[in-house]
């Protein structure tokens, strides 16, 4: 019997730096760190859970901040945009929010959509 998948329950990526990660999704984007685990595979690792207060499935997002990785390359299979949606009033608040903390936007629209694009690199 086939299964349907219901969606995505987070997306993981690798950064090198644990607080610069914490700042921006906690800090920034107002996401809760909802849990704090190791890598069970590199328990010297740790694995940060972003996402809701109740860091339901679809909206986590998680890091494992490995100090000495290596620059990713690009290719098939990764991610190359992570977007989330506003409720509707509040793309000025973020737009501003944004440019207030000095991080450049570029706004755009896509079919209906207003997209308030940003690019950040953390060190």
């Amino acid at each position: 019997m086939r299964q349907q998948t219901l969606g995505i329950h987070h997306v993981t990526a690798f950064v090198r730096n644990a607080q610069a990660t914490v700042d921006f999704y906690s800090g920034v984007l107002g996401l809760r760190l909802v849990k704090k685990t190791i890598n069970f595979d590199a328990p010297e690792v740790y694995h940060l859970y972003f996402g809701n207060e109740a860091g339901s499935p679809g909206t986590a997002i998680t890091f494992f901040p490995w100090a000495t990785s290596r620059q990713g390359r690009i290719g098939g299979g990764q991610v190359g945009v992570t977007t989330y949606v506003v409720p509707v009033g509040a793309f000025e608040f973020w737009k501003e929010r944004l440019e207030k903390l000095q991080i450049p936007v570029a706004v755009t629209t896509r079919f209906v959509s207003i997209i308030c694009s940003f690019l950040i690199q953390m060190v």
